[in-house]
C-alpha cells in the first residue's frame, strides 16, 4: 500500500474516499498506542487483586506474602485513596477499590505496584482473603422478580394501550431474551500516569472520554481540574467500553503514581479485562401486542428489564435510549413501556455501540415477526404496513415529529436490488426439497436517532493552527478509536481552507488544549467535532480573505481558496505564500471553534421532547442456512443499504457499516456471556467467548450507501455511521428464525433466544417440531 504521506496531492471534497489518517501506521505497526509510549525512568507496574465472590463481606485480608514478594513496591487498598473512593459517572455507587463489601466476582479489591508487570502479577495471587458470603442475584429475571433495581423504573405512555389492546381484533403475548456482549476491543484497558511538578498528574489513557477521566482522577486525588492533564492519541477500539469503564484504571494508576511519586502503568490482560469490566446490557422482555387482520399494530404494552450489574454506571441513559428506540421504524399509536434497571451481582454493564438502541429496536422486530407468522404473511409485508408515514402517523411515542423519513424509498430500493421476492421463492423451494438443511430470509429496517439524550453534552470545541509553510494543525475534543474521526475532521478543515488534506495534521486529544469535552459516543464524533473544527478554520479563512482582498485590490467575498491557491481579481498565489504575507502583517493565523447542536430539548421525567437532531436509516437483507441436527448456521449472503447522508468519506463509512454489521451479528449469534451459579464469568477469553471471524462473513456481501443528504445542517450534510448500522444484522437473526419456522411449515413462532448459538437454535427447532412456541 502506498504511504499516504507520499501520495500525489489532491483536493479533498465531500464524498471523497481517502485512506484513514493512520492507515500506513496501522499496517506497519508504527502507530503509537498507550503501551507503545516509551516508558519513563522509574516506571512501576500494577496488577489488581480481584474478588473471588459475587456478593460478600471481606472479613480479613493478609498481605504479608504479597508485600514480601520480589519487586513489590506498594500494596494499595481503599484506605490508601486520598480523595473520594468512587468513579461512578452519574450515581456515586461505583467504588474504585472495594471497601469491605464486594458485589461481583472480579471486582478490584486491592492493587499491587511492582518494578515489573510480571512481578506484580506473581505477587497479587499471594493475598489471603476471607469472605462472609451474602445472597447473590445473577439472573436479570430473578432481579426483576425481587424488584432489585439500581435506579427507579422509567415509564412512557402514549394513548391508552390497555383499552386499545382490549379492542384489537388479535392479540399476542410473549417473552423475549437477548444477551449482553463483551466489547472485545483489540487494545485492552490501560492507563499510564506520571507525576508532574506542583502535585500535578499527566495521564495517558485509552479512553473515549478524556474529560471524565480528568474529573475522576482529580476527585480521587483531591486536586483541581487544572492539575490533571489527560492525553489520548488513539485507541485500539472502544465500542463504548472505554467511555466510563476506563475510569477505575485511570484512578488506580494515578493514585499509585501520586503516592509513590513515580510513573505507574496499569495494563490489564485479556482475562482480567473481561472479568472486571462491564458489557452490553442483556435485556428480558414481556410484551403484549394488539393488531388487526392485516397486521397493523393497534397497541403495544411491554416491560423491559436491563441487566445493569452491581451499579448504575450508564444504565439510566442506556435504558432511556432503549425506550426511545422501541418503535424503530414503526408508528405505534397506543403504547405502554416500563423499563427496569435490574441490579445483579455481576459486572456493571455500560455503554456499547448503539447504547440501548439495539435492545429497544429488536423487541419490536421480534413482535412484528410474530405477527406476520401468526397471520401467514411475509414479515416484510407487515413491516412496510407499519412504517412511519410522511404526513401523518409521523410522531414518535416520545413526542418527536419525524421530518426526514426515507424508510419507504430506502426499503423499496433494497427490496428490488436484493431480488427479495425471487429469493423468497427460491428459499421456499429449497426448504420443500430438504429436511436437514433449511434456509431463511429476512429484510429488516433501521431508524436510529442521533444526539446525546442529555442536551448539554451536544457541544464541542476545536483549535486550528496555520503555520507559515501553509500547513495546518488541528486539535479537537473527540477521540480516535479507529473509526476515522481524525480523518474526517482533517478533510473538513482541508476543504474549508482549500488545501490538500496531506497538509492537515490532527493531534492527540488533550484536556489542556480543548477543555470540557463530551465523550466520543452516541455517534456524534464527527457531527460535533468536525463542525467545531470547521468553525475554527472558517474564522481563519475569513481573516485571510480580508487580507487577500486588500492585497489583490479585490472584494473579500470573491476570494477563492481552491487547490492550495488563493485567487481574487484575476490574481493568484499559493496558500503558503498568502499565509506568509499575512503573518508578516500580523494577521492571526490560529483560531478556536465551537459548535452546539441546535433545536434539542428533553424532559427526563416525562420522557418527552426532541432528543435527536436527525435520524439515520438503513435496511439489510440476510439469507442463511441452518443445520437442524447440529444447530449450526451459515450466513450465505447479506445486502446492506445504509443512509450516511452526504458521506464525507464513503470508504470509511462503508467500513463502519460492514464492521457494525459483523459485530452486531456476533452479538445476536455467537457471543454468549455465561455466568456459573457462583457468579463467575466463565466466558472470559477467546477460547470460550466467540466473536465472529473471517469465516463467518458471507461469501456474497453487498454494501451500498443510500444517496441522500441530511435535512438538518449537519457537517457537509452527512450522517453518523458509528452506531446505526449495528441494527442491520437483525436481518441475520430473523433469517435464522425464518429457517427454524420452516421446520413447522411456518405456522409456529420459534422461541429463539439471542444469541442464536447452536444450542439456542436446536432448542428452538425442537420446540417447533413439538408444536411449542415457548421453551
Amino acid at each position: 500500500m502506498e504511504n499516504p504521506a507520499t501520495m500525489q496531492a489532491r483536493e479533498v471534497a465531500p464524498g471523497q474516499s481517502i485512506p484513514h489518517e493512520s492507515a500506513a501506521l496501522h499496517v506497519s505497526g508504527e502507530a503509537t498506542y498507550i503501551d507503545d509510549i516509551p516508558e519513563l525512568a522509574g516506571t512501576c507496574f500494577v496488577a489488581l487483586g480481584l474478588s473471588q465472590r459475587a456478593h460478600a463481606r471481606v472479613t480479613h485480608i493478609d498481605y504479608q506474602a504479597v508485600k514480601s514478594s520480589p519487586g513489590v513496591v506498594m500494596v494499595m487498598g481503599a484506605e490508601d485513596i486520598p480523595g473520594v473512593n468512587d468513579c461512578g459517572p452519574i450515581i456515586h455507587d461505583d467504588p474504585i477499590l472495594a471497601d469491605g463489601l464486594v458485589e461481583y466476582y472480579g471486582q478490584p479489591i486491592f492493587a499491587v505496584v511492582a518494578t515489573s508487570f510480571i512481578a506484580a502479577r506473581k505477587a497479587v495471587g499471594k493475598a489471603v482473603i476471607e469472605y462472609e458470603d451474602l445472597p447473590a442475584i445473577i439472573d436479570v429475571r430473578e432481579a426483576k422478580r425481587q424488584k432489585s433495581w439500581v435506579l427507579p423504573p422509567a415509564r412512557l405512555r402514549r394513548g391508552d394501550a390497555q383499552t386499545a389492546l382490549e379492542k384489537s381484533p388479535r392479540r399476542i403475548k410473549g417473552e423475549i431474551s437477548v444477551g449482553g456482549q463483551e466489547h472485545f476491543y483489540l487494545e485492552g484497558q490501560i492507563s499510564y500516569a506520571a507525576p508532574k511538578e506542583d502535585g500535578c498528574i499527566h495521564l495517558w489513557c485509552s479512553t473515549q472520554h478524556p474529560t471524565e477521566m480528568q474529573h475522576v482522577v482529580a476527585h480521587v486525588l483531591g486536586l483541581d481540574l487544572n492539575q490533571v492533564v489527560v492525553e489520548m492519541r488513539r485507541m485500539g477500539g472502544g465500542f463504548g467500553g472505554k467511555e466510563s469503564q476506563s475510569a477505575i484504571f485511570a484512578c488506580i494508576a494515578s493514585v499509585a503514581a501520586y503516592r509513590l511519586n513515580c510513573p505507574v502503568k496499569l495494563r490489564l490482560d485479556r482475562d482480567d479485562d473481561m472479568v472486571a469490566t462491564g458489557k452490553r446490557h442483556g435485556f428480558h422482555y414481556e410484551y403484549e401486542v394488539g393488531f388487526d387482520d392485516d397486521g397493523l399494530i393497534r397497541a403495544v404494552s411491554i416491560e423491559m428489564a436491563a441487566q445493569a450489574g452491581f451499579s448504575a454506571d450508564l444504565t439510566g441513559p442506556v435504558v432511556t435510549r432503549a425506550v426511545c428506540h422501541l418503535d424503530n421504524a414503526y408508528y405505534i399509536n397506543d403504547v405502554s413501556i416500563d423499563a427496569f434497571s435490574a441490579k445483579t451481582n455481576t459486572q456493571s454493564n455500560t455503554a456499547f455501540r448503539g447504547f440501548g438502541g439495539p435492545q429497544g429496536a429488536i423487541a419490536i422486530e421480534y413482535i412484528i415477526d410474530n405477527i406476520a407468522r401468526n397471520l401467514g404473511k411475509d414479515s416484510l409485508e407487515v413491516r412496510k404496513l407499519n412504517f412511519y408515514g410522511k404526513d401523518d402517523r409521523n410522531v414518535t411515542p416520545y413526542g418527536q415529529l419525524i421530518t426526514d423519513n426515507i424508510i419507504h424509498e430506502l426499503v423499496d430500493q433494497l427490496e428490488t436490488s436484493s431480488d427479495y421476492w425471487i429469493r423468497r421463492e427460491a428459499v421456499e423451494k429449497y426448504n420443500s426439497e430438504n429436511t436437514i438443511l433449511r434456509k431463511g430470509l429476512a429484510l429488516t429496517p433501521v431508524k436510529f436517532g442521533i444526539s446525546f439524550n442529555v442536551v448539554h453534552f451536544n457541544q464541542a470545541g476545536a483549535l486550528v493552527h496555520i503555520y507559515t509553510d501553509g500547513t495546518a494543525l488541528v486539535n479537537h475534543g473527540g477521540t480516535e478509536m479507529g473509526q476515522g474521526l481524525h480523518t474526517k475532521v482533517a478533510q473538513v478543515v482541508a476543504l474549508e481552507l482549500g488545501i490538500d488534506v496531506q497538509n492537515v495534521r490532527t493531534t492527540a486529544t488533550d484536556t489542556s488544549k480543548v477543555p470540557n469535552t463530551s465523550a466520543t459516543a452516541a455517534s456524534t464524533g464527527a457531527d460535533l467535532n468536525a463542525k467545531a473544527a470547521q468553525d475554527a478554520a472558517r474564522q481563519i479563512r475569513n481573516r485571510l480573505a480580508l487580507f487577500a482582498a486588500k492585497h489583490f485590490n479585490g472584494d473579500a467575498s470573491e476570494v477563492a481558496f481552491i487547490d492550495g491557491r488563493v485567487s481574487s481579481n484575476d490574481k493568484s498565489m499559493s496558500f503558503a505564500e498568502l499565509v506568509n504575507l499575512a503573518y508578516q502583517s500580523r494577521v492571526q493565523l490560529w483560531s478556536d471553534g465551537f459548535y452546539k447542536t441546535p433545536d434539542l430539548h428533553w424532559d427526563a421525567k416525562t420522557l418527552q421532547g426532541r432528543p435527536f437532531y436527525y435520524f439515520a436509516y438503513g435496511a439489510a437483507v440476510s439469507e442463511v442456512v441452518i443445520d437442524t441436527l447440529s444447530g449450526e448456521f451459515k450466513l450465505l449472503r447479506a445486502d446492506l443499504l445504509h443512509d450516511a447522508g452526504n458521506s464525507i468519506n464513503p470508504a470509511i463509512d462503508i467500513g463502519q457499516v460492514e464492521g457494525a454489521f459483523i459485530q452486531g451479528m456476533g452479538w445476536l449469534t455467537s457471543e454468549e456471556l455465561v455466568w456459573d451459579a457462583d457468579g463467575r464469568l466463565t466466558t472470559h477469553a477467546p477460547s470460550t467467548y466467540k466473536i465472529p471471524t473471517i469465516t463467518d462473513c458471507p461469501d456474497a456481501f453487498y454494501t451500498e450507501l443510500y444517496q441522500n443528504q441530511c435535512v438538518e445542517d449537519t457537517i457537509l450534510r452527512s450522517k453518523a455511521t458509528g452506531e446505526p448500522p449495528l441494527l442491520l444484522p437483525f436481518s441475520v437473526f430473523f433469517a435464522i428464525r425464518d429457517a427454524i419456522a420452516s421446520v413447522g411449515q411456518n405456522k409456529i413462532n420459534p422461541p429463539l433466544r439471542a444469541p442464536a448459538t447452536p444450542e439456542a437454535i436446536l432448542d428452538a427447532v425442537t420446540a417447533v417440531r413439538e408444536g411449542r412456541d415457548t421453551l
